[in-house]
């Protein structure tokens, strides 16, 4: 007789709490044990969006304009630092559909372990494999001639701001990892990172776009992230007189609070829902 999906908590809510963690970290543990099984898949993970600086910066960097006459790097960085929390996106729906499919998430619902520490472990488990991917960009942005040039204060708080958005970002990873049918659904999601990573202001000023893609593009959280960020490190930014130009440090902050608090709910409900 299999056991219920839902097992029994224990009574106090605190007690429920301290579950719902210990058992998250082992969660988190077996997540962070398939880096040592399957190095090679995180290591091209942290060294993809070093790939991507390289090229752009290096093949098409000397025919953009930047502001105030500054390296392409300086401007470059920032944005890529945001892109790289977006590229997260995927390996967290790849993950969790990966789980779903070989029956792995199943067996977490028939043990008798917290409803909600399965996403909260992929959940720290991923926010771990970002602060390692954002430390290798920044070396390597360091290597390149990238340099911040305000406090440590400001600095730590435009890494904060990354981390943010990656945190939003992965609820979004973990549900649609979770309503996919399959892997080659999540393949086809995939895709859709490129348009969003490429519309916004990372690259290029979304004034150079036609008015309607320039709105779209500034819009975009990864735009306001990356604006809020060249702000903080000192770097130079294209700037603008529209209201979210000149508000990119709030919306860096409200995008992915918004974006959490529709996301996260939905995650945990849909993993609750799942059929076993």
């Amino acid at each position: 007789m299999s056991m219920p999906a839902h097992p029994l908590s224990p009574g106090s809510p605190l007690s429920r709490f301290g579950w719902a963690l210990a058992d998250a970290w082992t969660v988190t543990l077996r997540d962070l044990n398939h880096w040592v099984l399957r190095p090679g898949t995180v290591i091209v993970g942290w060294l993809f969006p070093v790939m991507i600086v390289l090229m752009f910066g290096g093949l098409f960097g000397g025919a953009i304009d930047t502001p105030g006459g500054s390296g392409y790097f300086e401007f470059l960085m920032p944005g890529m630092f945001a892109l790289t929390m977006l590229f997260g996106l995927e390996s967290t729906m790849m993950a969790v559909t990966t789980d779903a499919a070989k029956g792995v998430t199943d067996r977490f619902r028939s043990l008798p372990m917290s409803s909600s520490a399965v996403v909260l472990g992929r959940c720290v488990a991923d926010m771990l494999n970002s602060v390692v991917g954002l430390a290798v960009m920044v070396g390597a942005g360091l290597a390149l001639g990238w340099r911040w040039h305000g406090g440590i204060g400001s600095a730590l708080a435009a890494v904060g701001l990354l981390l943010l958005l990656r945190f939003a970002l992965l609820w979004v990873g973990i549900f649609i990892g979770l309503v996919a049918g399959g892997p080659e659904v999540v393949t086809a999601v995939q895709i859709l990172v490129w348009p969003v990573g490429f519309l916004s202001n990372v690259f290029v000023d979304p004034a150079t776009m036609s008015a309607w893609l320039g709105a779209i593009a500034a819009w975009n959280p990864l735009s306001v992230t990356a604006s809020a960020v060249r702000e903080l490190f000192g770097n130079p930014g294209y700037g603008g007189e529209s209201w979210i130009a000149q508000n990119a440090a709030l919306m860096s902050v409200a995008w992915p609070l918004l974006i959490t608090a529709v996301f996260l709910p939905l995650s945990v409900r849909t993993f609750r829902k799942l059929k076993g």
